[in-house]
Order: structure tokens, then sequence, then C-alpha cells
């Protein structure tokens, strides 16, 4: 375990989109927050398709429009250890969320949800997987895991007072 008091992993399918740049502003939100020294972030997917690969490079491109590098981050399947480690299991979508559910062991203290859940008014329950669209997806999911970061960050900060 490490010396963090709380731990987030966030989830999508192949861990090249959607979840290191949501892994990207949390660290900022979190950072701003000044969370930094007692909340840390991880990302995983569900599946193995890409593992140890950078984020797909139009993430990368729509995340520094806004300021979060996510270059660094590398690709991880989910391991049944991080049901144990993280607090919390936030994933994308509705099949990322049954996914890991399956994949959770018994007893898991993990609370398992989807991300948008924290931002319920914000219109969408899931955040869209923008691989086979075009860069407005991209932009959209950003425009998503930003503000999604920001009320998470909010609620960390009402829930640990």
């Amino acid at each position: 375990m490490s010396g963090f008091e709380y731990q987030i992993l966030v989830v999508c399918m192949g861990n090249i989109c959607r979840s290191p740049t949501a892994k990207g502003f949390l660290d900022k939100h979190i950072f701003l927050n000044r969370l930094d020294e007692k909340v840390k972030v991880d990302s995983a997917g569900t599946h193995s398709y890409h593992i140890g690969h950078q984020p797909d490079p139009r993430s990368q491109a729509a995340a520094r429009q806004a300021n979060v590098d996510i270059a660094g981050d590398r690709s991880r399947k989910i391991r049944s250890e991080d049901f144990h480690q993280y607090h919390e299991i936030l994933v994308m979508d509705k099949l990322n969320l049954n996914d890991v559910r399956a994949q959770a062991p018994a007893g898991s203290p993990a609370v398992i949800q989807l991300i948008m859940d924290d931002l319920p008014d914000y219109g969408l329950r899931e955040v869209p997987d923008p691989y086979y669209g075009g860069e407005t997806g991209f932009t959209r999911v950003v425009d998503m895991l930003d503000q999604v970061a920001a009320a998470i960050c909010q609620r960390l900060i009402a829930q640990h007072k």
C-alpha cells in the first residue's frame, strides 16, 4: 500500500484515450486543490490491446490544448490487486462498468461506478469512446473529463474534511 490516504483508478477499454485523459485531468485538479499529497490516481484498461503504449496521439493533443500532459502514461490492464488497492474505480461507460464488476474479486472494498456519476447534470452518464471518431470527439471527452475531475475533487474535499 502506498503512503496516500486515498487512491482512485480510472478505467476504459484500452487505456489509451479516455482513462489516461481522466487521470491527467484528475491530477490537474488534485494539484490545484492541494490534494496531491493525499490523493493518488492511476489508469487502466479492461482489455490488453495496448499494454505499454502511450496514450493515443489525438488524446495527447486534445489534453495538451488544455495544458494537461498525458504523454508519460503507459497503458496497462486492470489487475485483481487493484480492487484492494484503490478506494474508487471510476469507469467511462456501462460496458466497462460491467467488465470491471465481473472482474472484481469477492470481498473487494473498492467502490466501482461510472465517472460521470459525479456530474449528474452534465446530460451524459457515459464518456463516449473517441477512438474511431474525429477530432471533435477527443475535444468533447477533454471537456467532460475536465468538468468531472473538478467535481470529483470537490466531493473529495467535502468527504475528507
